[in-house]
């Protein structure tokens, strides 16, 4: 099966940044296509609530599979995975993983510098993790492994003190080893994000949040990709657990037509 690399790396090169709609399961990834969404990718938090897991790992990576299988199955449109640290404690395995994706249609990954252990997450050294980056794309491409991998930094989302400082020094370590963009979630401050992107020569990918400058703005300040993360399904579940309390209220079915 096609993974559609060479056409995933290229939307990230067009003048308009690219909206990366984040699915849980295919129903969902079905959906974003026929509105014309160009790419999508899971979002591991929501596909984790999906199957009644916590995020970071918790989930088992066949169940995990299975998913994104059904998923690549049931569109055309590039397909990246969120593959949070991994699910791998060597390289070999991580690659493993990542080719198992690439057999089944995959484009792109995303992979993080941080990892929860007994439900805390926490940044890892940067330098170390770029040297295992390296080693991940050296084997990938001496298999013949065309993968976009987007490497997830959290300086922002675990709200470091000194976020900005921290993020640009993980782009200086993470832009040289062969990954192909880098995304920074939970940045919104408009000046932090292209301090970022004037750093990166790579595109940056920023994720929404309540106070997100808007898709144009993000796009002047030179941001590549734009993901929904998990928001619009916790949005979506939200609705649904009003929609049961109306009902179970007012003993009828009327509000849902």
């Amino acid at each position: 099966m096609k993974n559609r690399f060479e056409d995933f790396l290229a939307l990230h090169k067009n003048s308009e940044a690219l909206l990366v709609a984040n699915v849980w399961n295919a129903q969902s990834a079905r959906i974003f296509e026929q509105k014309n969404v160009k790419a999508i990718a899971t979002s591991s938090q929501a596909v984790a609530e999906t199957l009644g897991y916590a995020d970071g790992e918790a989930m088992d990576i066949e169940e995990y599979m299975l998913i994104v299988k059904r998923i690549a199955a049931s569109v055309s449109i590039p397909f990246s995975v969120d593959l949070e640290a991994g699910y791998g404690n060597t390289t070999e395995q991580i690659c493993n993983n990542i080719s198992r994706l690439y057999s089944m249609g995959v484009s792109g990954i995303n992979i993080e510098d941080s990892v929860v252990i007994n439900g805390q997450r926490t940044i890892v050294d940067a330098e170390t993790f770029a040297q295992k980056l390296k080693s991940i794309c050296d084997q990938l491409n001496s298999a013949g492994v065309k993968m976009f991998i987007n490497v997830r930094s959290d300086s922002f989302l675990l709200g470091l003190p000194n976020a900005l400082d921290d993020a640009l020094s993980r782009i200086d370590h993470y832009q040289h080893t062969g990954v192909h963009g880098l995304f920074f979630p939970c940045v919104t401050n408009i000046s932090d994000i292209e301090k970022i992107t004037e750093r990166s020569k790579l595109p940056v990918n920023v994720m929404c949040m309540p106070n997100l400058p808007n898709f144009e703005q993000l796009q002047n300040a030179g941001v590549k990709r734009i993901s929904v993360g998990p928001f619009l399904n916790m949005n979506i579940y939200k609705g649904l657990e009003n929609s049961i309390e109306k009902i179970v209220t007012e003993g009828s079915f009327s509000s849902l037509f």
